[in-house]
């Protein structure tokens, strides 16, 4: 446990920064499934609409150092490329 003042204020600041993180991360996840959905249900235009309303939460996830920037790249790059071959 924390012994100095610096670092029960640190230890606090981390307990609501992972709170935070955690449900930017949940919050997420819940689009890019709704993307995977819409492409497993072969049709274009819906998947397309998840894709569009997925793609800003992934840049403010890099924005926010949630995810590495290359790895929403990654994510976005192969998303958008199974759209493509709908």
């Amino acid at each position: 446990m924390a012994n100095h003042k610096s670092a029960e204020k640190r230890f606090r600041q981390t307990l609501r920064r992972t709170e935070v993180n955690r449900a930017r991360i949940g919050r997420i996840r819940t689009f890019v499934k709704k993307v995977e959905l819409a492409i497993a249900s072969g049709n274009k235009d819906d998947a397309k609409a998840a894709f569009l309303a997925a793609q800003p939460e992934l840049q403010r996830g890099a924005q926010k150092g949630v995810l590495h920037k290359n790895t929403v790249a990654r994510k976005l790059s192969r998303l958008n490329a199974r759209i493509a071959a709908l």
